[in-house]
């Protein structure tokens, strides 16, 4: 194929064997933000870039990649235990499939003498400490393992390796930090020669992302490129909403699963374990659909899954919000979701896994009738102008003053819509929900419905022996027990303890300002709560928790 004067045109040049491999791949014209970042990239600048998803911002780094590592080889030789460029991608999905791109790039180039390496979790270290030691001249990464692999594994002297680094590109920087990797990504920073370009690439901007750019880049040149100023998703998406009852939404969902005959769908849903539960029955009700599912707690399977729905035809992948970034498969054609995310950006990431790269693409979320008001709220907050499925413009009106009212949600007609055999014991289930709630038919005996999970079920069974010798089901630790609470409640005594603990702190200090008072002695409870918040700093620093979830606990304990 004859490349495009668009890319013959570019200044610094780029080289034949690059221009080459941009010809046999088919990208015929650049997009906005490959024409705003590779020369500037070229010219040793440093640049922080924003754009929409599916905007190409992989080939705007991939492309002036290549041609530094190039430069560099023209210099001297390039070294088998050197390290020239790091890509840092939040997930593992997003560095497979960076590591794919970049892997076509060096055959096609006719570059195979150039290193490659993915270092990623989910694997033993010593599997990356392998390819390390082959040769990794071009490093794809996520941020928990590269930190492992400096910190932790001195022998293999990685910092060493990366004193000639020529790149670092943070690809999906804001879900980097959304992640929790601020620190992880400040600790690698350190062990990286200041003499090198760094490119930042986002589809937002956010102010933790500024500090970021401040801690790691020098004076760069900002690049928002978007498609329409009115918009923050690609022109050729069409976003829907559709207003249903919530006993209806499943119903609803999977008539549009089976009439809506496409060659790939997501299925957005909000928990790993809805996840789990929505594999097991979509496939009772679709059994000519290949069903596929897939979520942050899965580790080894996790890119086989994704491999074989790529490989597929007339399927769908059932996912949570680790999908919802960077993720590259052209065929998706339909992004559905079961409710609104709880973050308003994530929405845009969802549904930019669909119309990739100039196609077509559609996206569908049902929302209850109380929740009509996200329509003009994301159009506000995040530009995304959702269509009425149904194209009717009185589907459910919902005056003012309703709106205003605290509406509680209808808990039974939730369960009902997620084929539950009864209702769940919580202080939220009321008399009216139990009335909403629709269960089997027939009266059922649960000590009989056996868990899928063979590890779960041999601990049932044996809790079920025990139960039926003493009539007491037997619990994990033995403990007191203790009853549970509404949810506003939870939060009133989560006030109380950290104003307690704040005047424990203010008597703490004015004791202290007195001179020759005696320190008063350390309570328990003091000593208990300062273990806590230690466990917390420890899962932290472990990454078994985010910073969100960490801040929002160690709140909770003040």
């Amino acid at each position: 194929m004859v490349v495009n004067k668009d890319w013959i045109n570019v200044t610094p040049q780029l080289s034949k064997p690059v221009l080459r491999c941009i010809g046999k791949q088919g990208f015929e014209t650049m997009t906005p933000i490959q024409a705003a970042v590779i020369p500037l990239l070229l010219s040793c600048k440093d640049v922080v870039a924003e754009a929409v998803t599916g905007s190409g911002k992989t080939l705007a780094f991939v492309v002036p990649m290549l041609e530094m590592i190039m430069k560099k080889e023209k210099e001297a030789p390039l070294r088998k235990e050197f390290v020239y460029a790091v890509v840092i991608s939040p997930t593992r999905e997003l560095a497979i499939q960076i590591y794919k791109v970049l892997g076509l790039f060096l055959q096609e180039a006719e570059l195979s003498h150039i290193t490659l390496a993915l270092l990623v979790g989910g694997r033993a270290i010593e599997v990356d400490v392998e390819s390390i030691n082959k040769g990794a001249n071009l490093v794809v990464c996520t941020p928990g393992r590269l930190e492992d692999l400096l910190s932790e594994r001195k022998q293999l002297n990685l910092a060493g390796r990366l004193k000639e680094l020529e790149i670092l590109v943070l690809d999906e920087a804001d879900r980097l930090l959304d992640l929790g990797f601020s620190t992880t990504l400040t600790t690698i920073l350190q062990y990286l020669p200041r003499q090198r370009r760094t490119g930042l690439f986002s589809a937002t901007q956010t102010k933790e992302l500024q500090d970021l750019v401040r801690a790691g880049l020098r004076n760069p040149v900002l690049i928002s490129v978007k498609e329409k100023s009115s918009i923050s998703t690609p022109i050729a998406l069409e976003n829907y909403y559709v207003i249903v009852e919530p006993r209806d939404k499943f119903l609803f969902l999977l008539n549009f699963i089976r009439n809506r005959r496409t060659q790939k769908g997501l299925f957005f849903l909000p928990t790993c374990a809805c996840v789990d539960y929505w594999a097991d029955v979509l496939p009772l009700f679709v059994p000519d659909m290949k069903i596929f599912a897939i979520h942050g707690k899965m580790k080894q399977k996790r890119h086989k899954i994704l491999e074989n729905f790529r490989e597929a035809d007339n399927t769908i992948l059932l996912c949570t919000d680790l999908l919802a970034r960077g993720l590259d498969i052209p065929e998706v054609e339909w992004v559905v979701q079961w409710e609104p995310p709880s973050s308003p950006a994530a929405l845009v990431h969802r549904v930019g896994r669909t119309a990739r790269g100039g196609a077509r693409g559609f996206s569908l979320l049902p929302l209850l009738p109380s929740e009509d008001a996200y329509v003009p709220f994301i159009k506000t907050n995040q530009k995304v102008e959702l269509k009425d499925w149904r194209g009717s413009a009185d589907e459910i009106k919902i005056s003012q003053k309703l709106r205003e009212k605290l509406k509680e949600l209808p808990l039974g007609h939730i369960a009902t819509s997620y084929g539950l055999l009864k209702l769940p014991i919580m202080p939220e289930v009321k008399e009216e929900h139990r009335k909403q709630f629709v269960g089997p038919k027939e009266q059922m005996d649960y000590n009989l419905i056996p868990y899928k999970d063979k590890q779960k079920e041999a601990s049932r069974l044996q809790k079920l022996e025990e139960y039926k010798k003493t009539g007491v089901w037997p619990s994990k630790k033995k403990k007191k027990m203790v009853q549970s609470q509404p949810w506003r409640q939870a939060k009133q005594n989560k006030e109380e303890r950290r104003e307690r603990k704040k005047k424990r702190k203010e008597t703490q200090k004015n004791a202290e300002g007195k001179r020759g008072k005696r320190r008063r002695a350390v309570t328990q409870e003091e000593l208990d709560e300062l273990a806590a918040d230690v466990a917390l700093m420890k899962k932290l620093k472990k990454r078994k928790i985010t910073k969100e979830q960490f801040d929002e606990a160690f709140d909770g304990s003040q």
